[in-house]
C-alpha cells in the first residue's frame, strides 16, 4: 500500500461517515450484498477518485464478497484522510495527493498487480495500461466498468479498432447518470470549486463553457443562475443549436477569448483553449477545466508566454504574467477543478452514480461470460431501479400504468 499519512485515518472516517448520511441508495445496495455475496471470490482492480464517496462505493463491493486494489484516477482529487481510512477497509490502497505522473502510473500498476477479474476505470488509464504494459493479465480480465464520459470516447475508439479485450459496461450513459450526475453534479460542483480557488463575484460576469454536452449543460445553467452572462463553444451543430434555442450566444472560441472573464472547458478533448485563444483574453481571466484529462486548455502554451508565473496566489491558483503585463489565472493546474479545488459532487449525486455502477458490476459478474469484447450500456433495468430507489429515500410516489394503459401501449391496434 502506499498512502499519505497513516495518522489521518480517523478524520477519514468522519468524512466517510458524513457521505453516507446523503447515499441511502448504496447504502441499501451494500446491505442486499452483503445478504447475497454477487461479488464473492472476485478480484478487483479500480482508477477512482479516492473520495469519501468512493469509500461508500467500495464499501458495497466489500460486502458483495469482492477483494479490491484501489489506486486513484487523479492524483489531485485523492483525499488523504480517506486514503487511509480505507485501510481498514480492507483495500489495498496505492494513492496519495499531489504525486508526479510516474508516481500516478506506478500506483496503476500496484493496483493491477492483484491481477484482476474485473477492472473499475474512471478515464480510462487504468484499461489503457493493461492493454499497452500489462498484457500478461488480459486474459485474467473477464469485464469492466466505466464512469467518465472522456473514457468511454477512448473505449469506443478501442472496439472500433478491435483492440478491446473484454467487455465494458458504460455506466457514464444511464440516463439517471447524465443527468444527476453529469448535469446537476458537474454544474454545481465546477462552480463550488471556481468560488472556493477566488472568491469570484460570478454574477455579471461573462463566463464561457467550451461544450454543451450534459456536464457543460449542467456548468452553463448553474452559471446563468448565478447572475453570469453565458457563451457557449461547441463543434457540434446540433449541440450548438439547443445551447442557442437555449438562450445562450454561441461563438467560436477565437471570438469568445475576447469576451469572457471566466473560462470552463468540459469538452473531454484536447487543445480547446489554444495559444491564439490565450493571446486573445483580456487581463484577469480566469481559466479552469472540468473535464477529465488535463489537456483540455494548452497549458504548456500558457507556461510559453507567461514571463513570469506566480504559483498559489490563492489555494489552487497560479498567476501567469504576459509580456505586455495581462495576467491570466490558471486554477487546479488545468486539472479537475471540481475535485482540486473543492470536493466534487454531493454525496448525494455519487449515491445514485456508484449505486448505478454497483448494480452494474454485480450484472457484469453474472453475465460476463456470455458477453464478447466491447461497450455495453447498463441494462435499462438497472437505471430504472437506481431512480426508483432515489425516489423511495426521497419520499416521492409516483404513478404507475393501469392494466387498460399497459396493453395500450404493447398494442398496434387501437386507432385515434
Amino acid at each position: 500500500m502506499d498512502v499519505g499519512d497513516a495518522s489521518l485515518a480517523e478524520a477519514g472516517e468522519r468524512r466517510i461517515d458524513w457521505a453516507l448520511r446523503s447515499m441511502p441508495v448504496l447504502r441499501a445496495i451494500g446491505a442486499r450484498f452483503d445478504a447475497s455475496r454477487p461479488l464473492e471470490g472476485l478480484k478487483i482492480a479500480a482508477c477512482l477518485h479516492i473520495t469519501a464517496e468512493t469509500a461508500v462505493f467500495v464499501g458495497a463491493l466489500k460486502a458483495g464478497g469482492a477483494k479490491i486494489a484501489l489506486a486513484a484516477s487523479n492524483p489531485l482529487s485523492t483525499q488523504n484522510d480517506v486514503a487511509a481510512a480505507l485501510r481498514s477497509y480492507d483495500v489495498a490502497v496505492h494513492a496519495r495527493a499531489g504525486v508526479d505522473r510516474d508516481t500516478y502510473y506506478r500506483h496503476i500498476h500496484q493496483a493491477l498487480d492483484i491481477g484482476p477479474d474485473i477492472v473499475l476505470d474512471d478515464g480510462c488509464d487504468l484499461v489503457n495500461t493493461l492493454h499497452t504494459e500489462r498484457v500478461e493479465l488480459l486474459d485474467g480480465v473477464t469485464g469492466g466498468c466505466e464512469e467518465t464520459t472522456t473514457g468511454i470516447i477512448r473505449l469506443r475508439q478501442m472496439a472500433a479498432e478491435q483492440a478491446l479485450r473484454f467487455p465494458v459496461v458504460a455506466v457514464n450513459d444511464t440516463r439517471t447518470k447524465r443527468m444527476f450526475d453529469n448535469r446537476y453534479g458537474t454544474g454545481q460542483s465546477t462552480l463550488d470549486g471556481i468560488v472556493r480557488a477566488t472568491n469570484t463575484l460570478l454574477a455579471g460576469r461573462t463566463v464561457v463553457v467550451a461544450g454543451f454536452g450534459f456536464c457543460g449543460r449542467g456548468v452553463a445553467e448553474r452559471a446563468k443562475g448565478q447572475g453570469s452572462r453565458v457563451i457557449v463553444t461547441e463543434i457540434d451543430p446540433v449541440k450548438a443549436l439547443d445551447a442557442s434555442l437555449q438562450g445562450y450566444e454561441v461563438l467560436p472560441m477565437a471570438e469568445a477569448a475576447r469576451a469572457g472573464d471566466l473560462f470552463i472547458t468540459v469538452t473531454g478533448n484536447r487543445d480547446v483553449i489554444r495559444g491564439e485563444h490565450l493571446a486573445e483574453m483580456r487581463d484577469g481571466a480566469i481559466l479552469a477545466n472540468a473535464g477529465h484529462f488535463d489537456v483540455e486548455i494548452d497549458v504548456r502554451a500558457l507556461e510559453d508566454m507567461a514571463e513570469t508565473v506566480h504559483l498559489g496566489v490563492r489555494p489552487h491558483t497560479d498567476e501567469y504574467v504576459l509580456a505586455d503585463g495581462r495576467r491570466l489565472l490558471l486554477l487546479a493546474e488545468g486539472r479537475l477543478v471540481n475535485l482540486t479545488a473543492a470536493e466534487g459532487h454531493p454525496a448525494a449525486v455519487m449515491d445514485m452514480s456508484f449505486s448505478a455502477q454497483a448494480l452494474a458490476v454485480a450484472w457484469l459478474a453474472e453475465e460476463r461470460s456470455r458477453l464478447a469484447p466491447g461497450v455495453y450500456d447498463v441494462p435499462a433495468e438497472i437505471d430504472a431501479e437506481v431512480a426508483r430507489l432515489k425516489l423511495g429515500a426521497a419520499g416521492i410516489e409516483i404513478d404507475a400504468l393501469t392494466a387498460v394503459q399497459a396493453d395500450y401501449l404493447r398494442s398496434w391496434r387501437f386507432g385515434s
